[in-house]
């Protein structure tokens, strides 16, 4: 009975080895919180903690996908297994949560940025838990330049 617990707690069907998941989690952490640092340096509400959060849930919901794709839930034509249906729930999922940050104050809506980058945030989790660090990794560059350049561009025409 007991061998029968520990292969269960194991991760025997896992596709992914724990070191290449302990890898990808720690991507997904560290790459949002790029993004989340940025929020929380300019005093918005969802800062760094929520940003690797978010982006740590969706890599694990990748990382758990593998390992449930490996299971055998029965014969070939049997399984179906649709990544798809992962992404839009994880999607679905932030927005609800980004679109909760995002509110609306004397006739002015206030943190679009940063329900944009909780929704980011997902998507480079469900980058990192697919593997794809390096893509994760420069669309975190990318966005940063993009927040960093635009403040810039805002001080020096004085729009904000």
């Amino acid at each position: 009975m007991w061998e029968i617990v520990l292969n269960e707690m194991s991760g025997s069907f896992s596709e992914v080895p724990i070191t290449i998941a302990a890898v990808r989690l720690l991507a997904a952490l560290a790459l949002a919180g790029v993004i989340g640092f940025e929020r929380e340096h300019r005093g918005k509400a969802a800062g760094l903690r929520t940003h690797m959060l978010v982006s740590m849930a969706a890599c694990l919901f990748i990382l758990v996908s593998q390992s449930l794709a490996a299971i055998p839930f029965g014969s070939g034509d049997d399984t179906q297994i649709d990544p798809l249906r992962l992404i839009e729930a994880v999607t679905a999922g932030v927005a609800f949560l980004a679109a909760g940050a995002i509110f609306t104050s004397g006739g002015e809506v206030r943190n679009i940025t940063t329900g944009a980058g909780m929704w980011l945030a997902g998507a480079i989790g469900l980058c990192c838990g697919a593997g794809q660090v390096p893509l994760a990794a420069l669309a975190t560059g990318i966005v940063v330049s993009v927040l960093m350049g635009l403040r810039w561009l805002e001080r020096k025409m004085g729009t904000h």
